[in-house]
């Protein structure tokens, strides 16, 4: 049940049902419905995202979500969620919130941040770190810089307003994250063309993911992961059934070309993973398939084909990271999804997301002529 706060008329409605889920889902749209820059998601997809029986992440994490209510009206939302995965840093216990959006009302958010920092410190959090829309392998961040462009498949956007109002809340910098953009049809830096032209050392080799054998190749692509992103700041490692949940709900975009591994001596040792923009194609659909979204949104993957990219996994087993073989793997990874992307007529390119001090992957971002153009924050606080 809703109860009063120090402002009689807002309220606090735990989300329990679909059509709670609905609205949850459904009020960004309207905060930002004046925003040029905002793209409706799809609402089965994000129904999808926050229920427990087609999302993995709930197999391993305690999540509530919120809605904020005023006068009959929804005014904010909010999640807590506690992931068994994540690995504590010191003696404290971390907990996460995410899904973050409210109108420009400050006691809005003092309410919906004490719910979930009171939800937290009941289950024995001390310490809250977001948003994270669920998880850190999600959604991720607050956008503090890059308000004028849109975002890209899986990426946050939201209104300028937020980061101070979740700063009056006591929460500060644990750290940035990057997107970086370029267009690959620059001209890449003298270094890369060098290191590329050498060509592949002995006992190296690109090839393009293999669908006959998925589920191997999705086990591939998760130990490789976990193992080239466990010295990262956060890190949390992702299941195999949430990569193959990944694969599944974007089983209309995914290209196999698009997504390559390479081999050292015949073990899978690197890979990328190049996703078509598919917020280009669900723009003007209301976030609605039904009863013509679904032909406008084939059509435009497949036929018009959407022109810009995002790239939001590439790693490299640390095994091989200081050898000079493996050295030279990720700048091969990078012109072959290049090449690959540019033969198919994606002109736009995103890295992201990239951590503040992920030196090496920034390094190689900037190699390949990528700048940042948005910066997401991520805010911790002792509760």
């Amino acid at each position: 049940m809703p109860f009063d706060t120090t402002d009689s008329d807002l309220t606090i409605v735990p989300v329990g049902s679909k059509a709670e889920l609905r609205r949850f889902v459904d009020l960004p749209n309207r905060l930002n419905a004046k925003d040029p820059n905002w793209v409706v998601p799809l609402m089965y997809e994000r129904m999808a995202a926050l229920t427990p029986k087609t999302n993995p992440f709930f197999e391993h994490a305690d999540v509530q979500m919120w809605l904020a209510v005023r006068g009959g009206r929804d005014v904010g939302r909010i999640s807590a969620q506690i992931d068994h995965l994540a690995t504590e840093v010191g003696t404290g216990k971390t907990g996460n919130f995410g899904m973050i959006a409210a109108e420009d009302d400050p006691a809005i958010f003092s309410l919906l941040f004490r719910t979930a920092e009171d939800w937290l410190k009941a289950r024995g959090c001390d310490r809250a770190l977001g948003p994270f829309n669920l998880s850190i392998n999600e959604e991720v961040g607050l956008l503090v810089d890059g308000f004028d462009s849109k975002p890209m498949v899986m990426m946050g956007h939201d209104p300028r307003y937020t980061a101070a109002r979740v700063e009056e809340q006591g929460y500060a910098k644990a750290k940035d994250v990057y997107a970086y953009v370029c267009d690959p049809r620059a001209a890449l830096p003298p270094v890369v063309v060098r290191r590329v032209k050498r060509g592949l050392p002995e006992g190296v080799t690109l090839r393009e993911l293999d669908m006959s054998r998925y589920d191997d190749e999705v086990k591939a692509l998760t130990d490789i992961l976990n193992d080239a992103w466990s010295g990262n700041w956060g890190f949390v490692p992702t299941t195999e059934a949430e990569t193959a949940q990944l694969g599944k709900s974007l089983k209309d975009v995914l290209d196999k070309r698009l997504i390559l591994f390479a081999e050292i001596d015949g073990e899978p040792a690197g890979f990328i993973v190049l996703l078509p923009n598919v917020n280009e194609a669900i723009e003007g659909l209301n976030g609605k398939l039904l009863p013509f979204g679904w032909a406008k949104l084939l059509w435009r993957l497949k036929v018009k084909r959407v022109k810009s990219i995002r790239i939001p996994l590439m790693g490299l087993k640390r095994k091989f990271a200081d050898s000079l073989r493996g050295q030279v793997v990720p700048f091969h990874l990078m012109n072959a999804g290049r090449d690959a992307g540019l033969a198919l007529g994606y002109d736009k390119f995103e890295f992201s997301w990239i951590l503040e001090d992920n030196a090496p992957m920034r390094r190689i971002s900037e190699a390949m002529g990528a700048e940042i153009y948005k910066t997401y924050r991520i805010y911790e606080k002792a509760i």
